[in-house]
């Protein structure tokens, strides 16, 4: 994710391609930095509804791998949950099979999620789910999750899901 002028970045595009596998020029200056956060909004919101989903599963009795089988081969499928599944199992390379052990730190993401909060808010964006995954990275960030990686975003889901649970259950009784 590459911002400048072509010119600059036909002569950097010989670094760029020993520094990554791939180089895309998004525009003038600032278009890296802005296709970044655009990007991490979508990841942060993908592993979000990926984590709510095993978190849902698992009230139902699925188990990780069943749903992983499913959500991986349909149309769940996305990066949050074939590369960096927030459960551990299925994905064996996944932080969640390291003890959230952070590839990508929840910190930073919610650094980005951030950054596209404020670009999304001074552009007068309708961008309701990259505001409150905003949120949510950095209650995460700020708590328990300050040294994992983001798809430890899984347990605050659980975490709060059994509270919910509890609530619920109890306003049931009354």
């Amino acid at each position: 994710m590459v911002g400048g002028d072509e010119a600059a970045f036909a002569r950097a595009e010989p670094l760029l391609a020993a520094m990554g596998k791939k180089a895309v020029h998004c525009g003038a200056a600032g278009a890296g930095q802005a296709a970044k956060i655009c990007n991490n909004m979508i990841l942060g919101v993908s592993m979000i509804a990926v984590s709510e989903a095993f978190v849902l599963g698992e009230s139902l009795g699925l188990s990780h791998q069943a749903l992983y089988d499913v959500a991986s081969t349909a149309s769940g499928q996305c990066w949050a949950l074939s590369v960096n599944c927030p459960v551990p199992g299925p994905v064996p390379g996944s932080p969640a099979n390291r003890d959230y052990l952070p590839g990508f730190a929840a910190p930073l993401m919610a650094k980005d999620l951030g950054l596209a909060a404020n670009a999304v808010r001074a552009g007068g964006v309708d961008a309701e789910l990259g505001l409150r995954a905003a949120e949510l990275y950095a209650a995460f960030a700020e708590g328990g999750g300050a040294a994992e990686d983001f798809s430890g975003i899984v347990r605050a889901i659980r975490e709060r899901s059994g509270q919910q649970l509890a609530d619920y259950q109890r306003n049931q009784r009354s």
